[in-house]
């Protein structure tokens, strides 16, 4: 009688083992899953990047505006221009 008892036990015990041992990896998997949409979400936001990649990309966009003061500044003698040549006219 004690020993049916005992391997009732275990029996129970393994199961239960089971069901913890599948609960984990459920929630491991799910731990997975959700590191990887942080990353993709940080590499999104541009949080993932160094600050030698962040102080290239102010300068990129530094050049930008420079670019286009310069293009600003030659399009407003251009109008200049067209406006004396209107006035003598």
């Amino acid at each position: 009688m004690h020993l049916r008892l005992d391997v009732d036990v275990q029996k129970l015990e393994a199961e239960r083992l089971k069901k913890w041992k599948k609960k984990a990896e459920e929630d491991l998997d799910s731990l997975k899953t959700d590191y990887k949409k942080v990353r993709v979400s940080m590499r999104t936001a541009g949080l993932g990047k160094t600050s030698e990649q962040w102080r290239q990309e102010i300068q990129e966009e530094i050049n930008k505006v420079d670019q286009w003061e310069r293009k600003a500044q030659k399009t407003q003698v251009q109008k200049e221009g067209l406006e004396r040549q209107m006035l003598e006219t």
